[in-house]
């Protein structure tokens, strides 16, 4: 039976798995399923070397810590796995061990997996890497400000120190503006920095401080 005969009568759950596999091994040959007045976009997922990327994410979407993934290898269940970014933008995978990921898009990282299991374990590997769920990017304020706690960062936007504490109501009369600290986390080491945001506020000189996923901002009492 040719391969176009057997996908006339593939159900359509496993047209998607056959046609991932031919447009992984046989590119460019690409066989798509449906109705052409159909918006493919919407229905079905794009493939792109071998890794399947979805619709919900982002191409250009960074992977961050505490994102979700789904691992799978084609014909090789034991390999499947659903892991965690860690705060080093690494997972742990069959075979593999620790392998970073994180600051790389879901095509990228899925074409390190696939070359890190053909280099050593597998014969032609189709990796599918899928984000199960997405990491809320948020950071925290505290100390003196109208209402200390947890904020998100909007997706595909940044937000600088001002306007995070702005989030956070502002400043109380006790507070310090002008020793405002920011924990981070830069490759595993802990940092801290020391704003002046009193100045920043008043002086258009300053550039703004831009705050990153996992900050820590601490607005200390000023000292009477």
């Amino acid at each position: 039976m040719s391969p176009s005969s057997s996908i006339v009568i593939c159900a359509p759950g496993r047209w998607l798995s056959y046609c991932f596999l031919l447009t992984a091994l046989h590119a460019p040959i690409a066989l798509l399923a449906g109705d052409p007045n159909t918006n493919r976009s919407d229905s079905i997922p794009p493939v792109m070397s071998g890794g399947q990327v979805t619709n919900q994410v982002s191409r250009s979407r960074t992977l961050q810590p505490n994102d979700i993934l789904t691992v799978s290898v084609y014909q090789q269940a034991d390999l499947n796995t659903r892991v965690t970014i860690d705060d080093r933008g690494a997972v742990i995978l069959p075979l593999l061990g620790r392998v970073e990921v994180g600051g790389k898009t879901l095509v990228e990282a899925t074409e390190h997996v696939q070359k890190l299991y053909d280099s050593d374990y597998l014969v032609n590997p189709v990796v599918t890497i899928q984000v199960e769920q997405i990491a809320a990017l948020r950071f925290s304020v505290l100390g003196e400000v109208q209402r200390p706690g947890f904020y998100e960062i909007p997706t595909n936007e940044s937000i600088s120190l001002l306007e995070g504490i702005a989030k956070a109501g502002g400043f109380t009369r006790l507070a310090a503006p002008s020793k405002v600290t920011i924990q981070r986390i830069e490759n595993g080491v802990p940092k801290i920095y020391t704003i002046n945001a009193e100045a920043m506020s008043k002086d258009t000189r300053f550039s703004p401080f831009r705050l990153q996923p996992g900050d820590v901002v601490t607005v200390i009492q000023r000292i009477f």
